[in-house]
């Protein structure tokens, strides 16, 4: 039996990571011929055509995109054994390819990726920030950051921290309607809905005293798939909405708004890291888990208000 052709598959990774044959030659120290012959080698043994090339770029052909997952673990796996064949020794180097939430990513993951790279020299760090559910191994993600309450699948999830989603508005909005006592005091107020939910504009509450539960359905002044964009709409006291912690924990805290129904509360979501299922991953992205945790597990917006 033909052995498969292990190390095509694993710089088949790497031209698809990088999106070049000559950046990926450079990465693992091959020449560019070599590279390019171990594609031509894998292509013809499949019998398709992983990229589409012109004499400016590549691309993945659609029978490319739906292999690359499967040559991302090959890479990985093999780059994992060889860390613990070290003991562990090895210094961490190479690229970590990050998916996480727009707003979250932007104003909490950043800021702490600084501290991390200086630690590391020969990391480097690719993060694509989208509120779009990603399929880690198909994309070739190392690590995701997610806030939801996680559904059961085949990848490994570690949470870091509780999110509160809290009802929220500006104290001139509320002097001016009237501070609710049910939730259903607000059906029929315009407020802002995040679409970007199964069911867009229905929010379950719970009172915490006595248990009982209330589905809200908000009225929309404002709709979006992003709820950054609400807050210039919610400070200037058009509306109410629903928001994570870290999104209005400061203005909360601040004055700038204020909760609405604070004796009702949202299901509780959560902040994950979810990484593909091999219990055998790169060291340099342990080390970057690690961190993570150290960063988040203490997050400064938990329970601020």
């Amino acid at each position: 039996m033909r052995l498969p052709d292990f190390e095509a598959w694993a710089i088949f990774a790497k031209v698809a990571e990088l999106g070049s044959f000559a950046r990926a030659a450079e990465d693992i120290q091959l020449s560019k011929p070599t590279v390019s012959k171990a594609i031509g080698r894998l292509e013809q043994a499949l019998g398709v055509a992983l990229f589409s090339r012109n004499s400016r770029h590549i691309s993945l052909t659609e029978t490319g995109r739906t292999l690359l997952g499967h040559a991302n673990r090959i890479l990985a796996e093999a780059e994992a054994a060889e860390t613990e064949a070290r003991g562990g020794t090895q210094r961490p180097s190479g690229l970590i390819r990050i998916a996480a939430p727009m707003t979250f990513g932007i104003r909490h993951l950043s800021p702490v990726l600084p501290a991390f790279l200086a630690q590391y020299p020969d990391i480097d760090i690719t993060v694509d920030f989208s509120d779009a559910l990603v399929d880690l191994v198909a994309d070739g993600y190392d690590v995701a950051l997610r806030i939801a309450s996680l559904a059961d699948s085949s990848l490994r999830a570690r949470k870091l921290c509780e999110v509160r989603l809290l009802l929220a508005a500006s104290p001139e909005y509320l002097d001016r309607v009237g501070r609710p006592t049910h939730p259903r005091d607000l059906e029929g107020q315009k407020s802002f809905v995040y679409t970007n939910t199964s069911a867009p504009g229905k929010v379950r509450l719970r009172q915490i005293k006595s248990g009982n539960e209330f589905v809200l359905t908000q009225t929309s002044r404002f709709r979006a798939d992003n709820a950054v964009a609400f807050l210039p709409a919610l400070a200037a006291g058009l509306g109410f909405g629903v928001f994570p912690e870290f999104m209005v924990g400061e203005g909360l805290a601040s004055g700038q708004f204020e909760r609405v129904l604070p004796d009702w509360e949202a299901p509780a979501i959560a902040l994950y890291l979810v990484t593909p299922s091999s219990s055998l991953r790169p060291v340099r992205v342990t080390a970057l888990l690690d961190y993570l945790v150290e960063c988040f597990g203490q997050a400064e917006w938990v329970g601020c208000v």
